[in-house]
């Protein structure tokens, strides 16, 4: 257990908390825990799906507003952006899911670090929004780039020039998260599904998240279909694909070995 993360594992399922009261500001210090987090968890063979949440009522209200105040110089600005960026792209990149679950206030960076998840299960009580603009800012760890992605250009871009909150069910209606659900259930119900995926053989979760997040960065059909193809192969290999499909010509659960 660190000082801003704590870790739980149960059933292949960690559970990721970011523990920075009151209200989870992502600064300097916590962006170092949470990367060391997620390369350790990375590596871990015993664990398949990461679950992230906050603590308390937040899920994330955003960046450390007394660290954005001291920015003096484009470079600083630069070198404070670019560490979310870095830490955000690993979380999208991971081969292992990432569930984001919003149990509360989701805002600016917060939700920048919602969307670089995999999968967003959202608190019907949560607020969403990315209010930078009300600073005189930009979303600056990926926001502009995955909220139009995940909704559209013309939502996407209302949304962060008006700086708006989003209500649960229109970001559901829009595609910014997957699920939203009471309050009192969204860490529960984000770990049922986290434990249904980790029951999924690890070579074909680790190729579906690899062939997703390569091909929307082709810049053609044609290479986003490599990507998957390649993805498609090395499951072929897989031990694991012979026995689901033995599995299925059998009528039986498969017992896969994640190899």
């Amino acid at each position: 257990m660190g000082q801003y993360v704590n870790v739980a594992v149960d059933s292949k399922v960690a559970t990721v908390t970011i523990n920075n009261p009151p209200v989870n500001a992502l600064g300097p210090d916590v962006f170092k825990e949470l990367e060391a987090t997620l390369d350790e968890l990375a590596g871990k063979k015993d664990v398949k799906v990461i679950v992230l949440t906050g603590t308390g009522p937040v899920f994330v209200a955003g960046v450390d507003l007394k660290v954005v105040a001291q920015v003096q110089s484009v470079e600083e600005g630069k070198k404070m952006a670019s560490e979310g960026q870095r830490v955000f792209l690993k979380i999208e990149r991971m081969t292992k899911p990432v569930i984001a679950a919003i149990n509360g206030v989701c805002l600016g960076g917060g939700m920048e670090l919602a969307m670089a998840c995999h999968i967003r299960m959202c608190s019907d009580r949560a607020r969403l929004g990315q209010p930078e603009i009300n600073l005189g800012i930009i979303p600056g760890f990926g926001g502009t780039q995955r909220m139009s992605r995940l909704i559209g250009r013309g939502k996407a871009t209302e949304l962060i020039l008006t700086g708006d909150n989003i209500a649960p069910q229109d970001a559901k209606a829009l595609g910014l998260v997957n699920h939203v659900v009471p309050e009192a259930e969204v860490l529960r119900q984000a770990q049922g599904m986290a434990k249904k995926i980790a029951m999924k053989p690890r070579v074909a979760i680790a190729q579906a998240l690899k062939a997703i997040n390569n091909g929307l960065e082709q810049p053609s059909m044609d290479a986003a279909m490599a990507a998957e193809l390649d993805g498609f192969v090395k499951c072929c290999e897989s031990p694991d694909m012979r026995e689901g499909i033995k599995a299925f010509l059998e009528k039986r659960q498969p017992q896969f070995t994640d190899q």
